[in-house]
């Protein structure tokens, strides 16, 4: 096992961290969150080398599932994730679409697993535990590198801010323990990324961010 490293791909209007998930010298990865634009994400993985092993699936909001169905057909890879309590927002994605006013053709989702609190994922002897984390949607899940001190956070945790809870399925009070409880106990030298915007160390996060204190 060697270095993780991370490409972002920023795709849709939304400007969704679409995440290229890797190992340095096998050149073996995943994909998080293909939200939309697939010819740029796999123009990006055909760029990097990286052979990709699965689509990895945070929740169920159409910026990070819309291309979901369409990037598996393009890979020959299964989609992994999220919790099977964000089923009704995979299967209601072309609903969303039009709610969005996103253009194009998208497709309704089945994943081929669903994920529960304690499954462990990986590649390359990068081993990542899912934590399940609802609040900005019920079947959110985040993935956990221990050994790397890496979290992907998803649209739980961003740098400053926390995930919106106005959607279907939001829930301020649940997102709030799902960071207090479950993300922030990872450790203050925890480095992650999100789904928006750029990543950071939940060290300061528990100390700064004006909506945990």
């Amino acid at each position: 096992m060697t270095q993780l490293s991370a490409q972002i791909v920023p795709v849709t209007p939304f400007q969704q961290n679409c995440c290229i998930l890797f190992d340095v010298e096998e050149k073996v990865g995943v994909v998080i969150d293909p939200g939309g634009d697939v010819d740029r994400i796999v123009a990006a993985i055909t760029a990097s080398g990286v052979r990709i092993e699965a689509i990895w699936l945070t929740h169920g909001h159409i910026d990070h599932a819309g291309g979901a169905m369409d990037l598996k057909d393009r890979l020959g890879v299964e989609i992994i994730g999220p919790h099977v309590a964000d089923e009704f927002l995979l299967a209601g994605l072309a609903d969303q679409a039009r709610m969005f006013g996103v253009g194009g053709a998208v497709r309704n989702c089945t994943p081929d697993r669903w994920l529960e609190e304690g499954d462990v994922l990986g590649f390359a002897g990068h081993r990542f535990e899912v934590l399940h984390t609802p609040g900005h949607a019920p079947g959110h899940v985040v993935f956990f590198d221990r050994e790397a001190k890496f979290l992907h956070a998803g649209d739980v945790l961003f740098a400053g801010s926390i995930g919106r809870t106005d959607l279907p399925g939001g829930d301020h009070a649940a997102l709030i323990r799902s960071i207090k409880d479950k993300v922030l106990p990872l450790g203050d030298d925890v480095g992650f990324l999100c789904g928006h915007g750029p990543g950071g160390r939940l060290g300061d996060e528990r100390r700064t961010n004006p909506f945990l204190n």
